[in-house]
């Protein structure tokens, strides 16, 4: 049985979403384990503490996590005095991107762990930032997860510029479901709570400024989080979360809310690129030569494509950018573990 647990006195964690966790992810856990250890999910990290949810009621447990992997949204055994993580389990999916530092180069970061849907969040107020959604979908797509885009503020706009927006955002969506809802008046939110039926999780990814904090609040059914000002300007807003956390969907469900992210960061891509930028792939399918490199090339389906407007030049430029950046990433850290082999020094993560 998926996410089969053994001992019936922790099925309080089905509520927590323990019934999505596949069998893969309990491999080298026994029943042991789980009847001698506090067993419980993620919500939050704060500096080397992780404060672990034992029940959807809210009970929870600060506990040491050094030397543990660990993001929000992570299973977790617990040492039975409390004290440490133990174990993590094997996630299932994970959101992950890219980040740098002086110390260390091209680490990853896990912003949510065991996620069922991404809500990528766009503001109908705004123009769509395509360039900017098409990296978010490669994320999306690559952390496992089901991308959902969400349009919210659409009380602030007529039907005719929500049409617009959806022409634009259609432009680089693919198969990917696109709602259009309001935090505000309650438009559309009955249908997001539906990708949390049967306690899944969700996990809500977008720039400052686009309303994540009032959906989260709607989603909650209450005022978790801070709204903050958005400037007249730019439309731009300052950033209400400072850092993810798992919160309760009213009616059922969990949702994991994360700061506002001014670069979507990738991290090695499997096969989000070629997911969020379908529509190209299949048209290199028709290409005369198999190498086409799609600039000069006799009978270049992709440059037809272009030419016929099936997707734009920057669609496909950004694409050609997004392979680069990984090649770069992926030869940095043959690099860099070569280096830290010499040295001695500790090497990035690996999710």
């Amino acid at each position: 049985m998926t996410g089969e647990m053994n001992s019936s006195d922790k099925n309080y964690l089905i509520d927590l979403g323990w019934n999505a966790v596949p069998q893969a992810s309990l491999d080298g856990i026994t029943s042991a384990d789980i009847s001698t250890h506090i067993v419980g999910r993620v919500s939050r990290l704060d500096r080397g503490w992780s404060t672990v949810m034992m029940s959807a009621r809210g009970d929870t447990i600060r506990t040491r996590n050094i030397g543990a992997d660990v993001a929000v949204g992570d299973w977790v055994l617990v040492s039975p005095d409390g004290g440490r993580v133990d174990r993590v389990l094997r996630r299932y999916s994970a959101l992950t991107r890219r980040v740098s530092s002086d110390v260390v180069k091209a680490e990853s970061h896990t912003v949510a762990a065991n996620i069922d849907t991404v809500f990528l969040v766009q503001s109908a107020n705004s123009p769509p930032n395509q360039r900017r959604l098409e990296r978010e979908l490669v994320l999306a797509f690559d952390s496992g997860a089901q991308p959902v885009i969400v349009v919210n503020k659409c009380d602030l706009v007529d039907e005719d510029l929500i049409a617009a927006t959806l022409v634009d955002i259609s432009q680089v969506s693919g198969d990917v479901p696109v709602h259009f809802v309001s935090a505000v008046d309650g438009t559309g939110m009955d249908t997001l709570r539906k990708y949390a039926i049967g306690h899944r999780t969700l996990v809500v990814l977008g720039a400052s400024g686009v309303g994540k904090s009032m959906l989260v609040n709607a989603l909650a059914g209450s005022s978790l989080q801070s709204i903050g000002e958005v400037r007249s300007g730019d439309q731009r807003g300052r950033h209400t979360t400072v850092a993810a956390e798992l919160v309760p969907i009213f009616g059922g469900g969990w949702l994991i809310d994360t700061p506002g992210l001014r670069a979507v960061s990738l991290w090695i891509s499997h096969h989000g690129i070629e997911l969020a930028f379908a529509d190209v792939f299949a048209a290199t399918e028709r290409c005369r030569f198999r190498d086409c490199k799609h600039e000069s090339e006799p009978d270049c389906a992709v440059r037809a494509a272009v030419i016929d407007g099936v997707f734009s030049q920057e669609r496909l430029d950004n694409m050609r950018a997004l392979v680069a950046e990984e090649m770069a990433l992926e030869n940095e850290q043959i690099q860099y573990k070569r280096s830290a082999s010499r040295k001695g020094v500790r090497q990035p993560r690996a999710n």
